[in-house]
């Protein structure tokens, strides 16, 4: 198969700590776990050992208003410097504070832990709202994770603008701005393209600039994450239930790493078989 251009890099998101707020780059380096410095750290429950996740609001309500952002820029070695953490009222503290599970506790209301590796396979809690054509309802499950990450699902969360622009149009009320969904890749898609790209892309490779090539593994079916406030995106339930309705509740794509290297802002992407 040829390979054909479908767009270009529009933006790059890492999220140094899961489930807080990250950093936009012009560049990022990628390996067989991702972009470099995405969700290198998190949370976990004292008590129960699970990762802590904007996935279950109700245990854990504020994460979202926590940021991390790394304290130097990423030079592609093994090491990585501190990340520097944003609390809720303005304080900050270094991932190498020797007190910061304690900040954070005291800021969480609740005792957690502060972890800087995931040794061990992790499991989170998902809560399932009450929505038509979710795969559970009004629900809290525990969810395996990748082992040796801290990932949900894939490596690398990628989202067009196509369908972003889609579901503008489906659900006029709703903001449906990149920030909501969480995606490491943004892809500007190229003039005329509509719909849901990402849904026909399942099995095939797209190769981002002159070394990076990801392989397309599968949908991202979106839960109550997408619906909770952020800054001034306010709560909003009609984000996941217009996903619900349109499109089985997908938004994006997941992807694994075939070839590593690095991707800037404005590269260019194609995508074919191989």
């Amino acid at each position: 198969m040829t390979a054909i251009q479908i767009g270009s890099v529009a933006a790059l998101h890492r999220y140094p700590v899961k489930s807080m707020m990250g950093e936009e780059l012009n560049a990022t380096r990628v390996g067989s776990k991702g972009f470099q410095g995405d969700r290198v750290f998190a949370l976990a429950d004292a008590e129960t050992g699970k990762i802590a996740s904007a996935k279950n609001p109700s245990k854990w309500p504020t994460l979202f208003n926590f940021r991390a952002a790394f304290t130097a820029p990423l030079n592609g070695s093994a090491s990585l410097p501190p990340a520097r953490i944003t609390f809720p009222d303005g304080s900050m503290a270094s991932t190498e504070d020797k007190n910061l599970a304690t900040q954070l506790s005291s800021s969480l209301g609740k005792p957690v832990r502060f972890l800087k590796s995931a040794a061990a396979p992790g499991t989170l809690e998902e809560y399932w709202p009450d929505i038509d054509g979710l795969a559970r309802r009004d629900v809290v499950t525990d969810e395996a994770m990748p082992p040796e990450t801290f990932f949900d699902l894939g490596m690398v969360h990628l989202l067009t603008t196509a369908t972003l622009d889609s579901y503008r149009a489906l659900y006029p009320a709703g903001r449906f701005e990149p920030r909501r969904f969480r995606p490491n890749l943004i892809i500007q898609t190229v003039p005329g393209v509509t719909g849901f790209p990402e849904n026909e892309w399942d099995g095939q490779v797209l190769s981002i600039g002159d070394e990076v090539k990801l392989k397309i593994t599968g949908p991202c079916g979106r839960c109550v994450m997408t619906t909770l406030p952020q800054g001034d995106l306010p709560k909003d339930t009609g984000i996941l239930k217009a996903a619900a309705r349109h499109n089985q509740a997908r938004i994006g794509a997941y992807a694994s790493v075939l070839q590593g290297g690095v991707i800037r802002a404005g590269d260019l992407i194609q995508i074919g078989s191989n």
